[in-house]
């Protein structure tokens, strides 16, 4: 069923329509749609490439937004939406002990969730769940989806076609490992 869904949304990248999709696609993806933005990004920037940029853009502000419709289920919906969604995403188990911890790390929740691989569905709900601050999680989300998009955005628009592979299997390891490193970095320079 995941394949169809797959192989559905990328088709909307040949589309008249295509703008409208990724901004539909992104804005779902944040707060319950299984499948990223970078699906429809991908194929439309290489057609595209001058418009690379603005791609990421329709693709940042709509994910940002909804983002905030996932705040907004977490904080005012928990129980009849996002525990659900959550459920279904296998991270029920986990909601007590992660809403414990939470906003300790909430700025760094959202930024590891926007530039990683990590569901970004899961942080926004989370984050209406545990009311962390409303203008830190959009500020961490402008950064954390706008570092994402435009990054990939400009590698496609720089290397075109033979960069595809790389983003497309090793990206997000690569901002996973970044983000590692940043977070040691951080603990080095508190603790030694």
């Amino acid at each position: 069923m995941l394949r169809g869904l797959y192989d559905w949304t990328i088709s909307l990248a040949a589309g008249k329509h295509a703008m409208w999709a990724l901004a539909i696609v992104a804005f779902i993806e944040s707060s319950f749609f299984p499948i990223p933005p970078d699906v429809l990004m991908i194929p439309m920037i290489l057609a595209t490439p001058h418009r690379a940029f603005r791609i990421a853009m329709v693709a940042m502000v709509a994910s940002v937004l909804g983002g905030m419709l996932g705040y907004a289920i977490g904080a005012f919906a928990f129980e009849q939406i996002g525990k659900p969604i959550l459920e279904h995403l296998g991270k029920a188990d986990k909601m007590e002990a992660f809403n414990e911890r939470f906003n300790d790390f909430g700025f760094w929740a959202v930024l590891i969730a926007g530039l990683t691989p990590f569901p970004y569905k899961v942080i926004t709900i989370m984050s209406g769940w545990t009311g962390l601050p409303f203008w830190t999680f959009m500020v961490t989300s402008i950064i954390a989806r706008g570092g994402r998009f435009f990054l990939v955005a400009g590698l496609l628009w720089k290397f075109g076609e033979p960069i595809r592979d790389f983003i497309e299997k090793r990206l997000g390891l690569m901002l996973t490992l970044f983000v590692i490193l940043l977070l040691g970095g951080f603990y080095l320079v508190k603790y030694l």
